[in-house]
């Protein structure tokens, strides 16, 4: 897959310049939809609108992801497996794959116009409703630790993309190592062998953030930003909502 998954591309336009919030309840609200509608006018829309907000980031061909041919050979494969059943069930099998590739279209546009610095603020600043939930146990008075997912949710997000990369160098790496006798490779298990580098490089990456964390102030920095929507986030989740509004409708009349 692309380099450039779960990385914001730094190009200058109006959906680069959009809270971060805003987008992720714009997700939601066209994952909710699909959720309860999946009809194909409703997919229709929700790909013409993502197509739409594409175009309107700027983001270059180059942001494709290149998804590998065991991907594409795995969902022709679950096609087929269907066209044994019968037609209806290949396009339901194909609803339920689009409905799929579109939750994950939306994902990656969040990614590639969001600093990753920007997501735990704004989690946080979504979440700030939960913190009033509590319960008293032990006479100690406990909260929805808020704050607290939203640094978790951030810092996985921001760790993918390091393991991704690490991912492809061991895999390199091991391509250029001499080759064996059938004996040893017989002997030894390459899927282990990898697994076993990357989980000894991800401890290595999480000790390093972990001690750059505290040396910038403690988690409690990562949702210390100040967050909040603006004038033009109002009008994206206006348009949001006509979209969703337009697809239900679209709906009811087909």
């Amino acid at each position: 897959m692309s380099s450039l998954v779960l990385r914001e591309v730094p190009v200058d336009s109006p959906v680069h310049r959009l809270w971060a919030g805003t987008k992720m309840i714009a997700a939601f609200a066209v994952s909710a939809v699909l959720m309860f509608i999946p009809s194909w006018p409703v997919l229709a829309i929700c790909i013409a609108f993502l197509t739409a907000v594409w175009l309107l980031a700027r983001l270059p061909l180059g942001t494709m992801p290149r998804l590998p041919w065991w991907f594409w050979a795995s969902m022709l494969a679950g096609g087929l497996i269907n066209a044994l059943v019968g037609w209806d069930a290949v396009l339901r099998y194909t609803n339920v794959m689009v409905f799929g590739l579109i939750l994950l279209g939306a994902s990656f546009l969040i990614a590639w116009t969001t600093p990753m610095g920007d997501i735990a603020p704004a989690l946080a600043t979504l979440g700030a409703p939960l913190k009033r939930i509590g319960w008293t146990r032990g006479g100690v008075r406990h909260r929805i630790p808020v704050d607290e997912w939203a640094v978790v949710v951030a810092l996985t997000l921001r760790g993918l993309p390091l393991l991704m990369e690490e991912l492809r160098i061991l895999r390199a790496a091991r391509k250029l190592r001499p080759k064996e006798s059938w004996v040893q490779q017989a002997s030894e298990n390459p899927l282990v062998d990898i697994l076993t580098a990357s989980l000894a490089v991800s401890s290595r990456r999480a000790g390093e953030l972990g001690e750059a964390i505290t040396t910038r102030g403690g988690t409690g920095e990562l949702t210390a930003r100040p967050s909040s929507p603006g004038r033009r986030d109002v009008i994206a989740l206006i348009v949001v909502a006509a979209v969703c509004a337009v697809a239900i409708g679209v709906d009811l009349l087909f």
